[in-house]
């Protein structure tokens, strides 16, 4: 092979493993971009759901009060109007979630109170752990595209 010919192969073998390179880069950048963004996402819906219970919970006079309020929060902000099995197995546990709310804000005088964030990270592994996903997806609605009439 002559001179030129071996040069310009050289060249090319450069810039196909730059190409490769730049590929995979992307392909990971893309990967990590997603996570990031899930993990954003799943940080503002902690916080956007536990401000909303404890603002409700922080005006109850009472651990029923309090839980019930917190549930309500719940509900609403999954636009969970009818009961299902897993939906009431969901509150359930959450319960313990509302109960830390409520003894924080009015802690009992002879027990210690119940750590929130312990509370909500045992509620996210159990439901992680029984559903199989995070518990924050339930906070992606799917807005349907409704056809626009022209009258």
């Amino acid at each position: 092979m002559n001179p030129t010919a071996s040069y310009l192969n050289d060249l090319k073998t450069t810039a196909e493993t730059a190409r490769t390179t730049e590929a995979s880069f992307r392909r990971q950048a893309a990967n990590q971009i997603a996570v990031l963004e899930q993990e954003r996402a799943f940080a503002f819906r902690r916080l956007n759901l536990m401000q909303a219970s404890s603002d409700a919970v922080a005006s109850a006079e009472s651990e029923e009060i309090a839980v019930a309020s917190a549930l309500a929060v719940l509900r609403l902000r999954l636009g969970w109007s009818a009961d299902s099995e897993a939906r009431t197995e969901a509150i359930t546990h959450f319960g313990p979630v509302a109960l830390a709310l409520f003894q924080a804000a009015k802690p009992p005088e002879d027990e210690p109170a119940t750590n929130i964030g312990e509370a909500l990270a045992i509620f996210e592994h159990w439901y992680s752990e029984s559903r199989g996903s995070p518990f924050w997806l339930l906070f992606e609605h799917q807005i349907v595209d409704t056809p626009l009439v022209d009258f």
